[in-house]
């Protein structure tokens, strides 16, 4: 059974990296879909993650820990994500003279 191990540290830090590339990528261009799409691209793998857990032969009993690691990744870089999706669309409305999607949380990004 093929697992996508992202609680191997080197794939985890491929992953950290990328998504800050995208981060910053979508920043700089200031276009939200980016990370909506890194977004949506986490959420299918926390989907597949789930599957794999629910759907796991008993002879693949042991991979059990590597993937509930797997599970609290995918919503470490979801929360991530979600947050960095939020703060692009707040810079691409105010680069459009748009309403955001969502200024609930302009109080965070005074902060920011």
């Amino acid at each position: 059974m093929f697992i996508f191990d992202i609680s191997n540290i080197l794939n985890l830090l491929l992953m950290l990296v990328a998504t800050i590339l995208l981060i910053f990528l979508a920043q700089e261009l200031k276009k939200s879909y980016i990370t909506g799409i890194v977004l949506f691209a986490y959420l299918i793998l926390l989907v597949i993650h789930a599957a794999q857990m629910i759907t796991l032969p008993e002879e693949f009993r042991d991979m059990l820990p590597v993937l509930a690691r797997c599970v609290a990744i995918d919503f470490v870089f979801i929360f991530i994500s979600f947050f960095a999706y939020l703060w692009v669309d707040d810079i691409e409305a105010k680069k459009m003279q748009k309403k955001s999607l969502d200024n609930s949380l302009d109080w965070l990004w005074k902060n920011v």
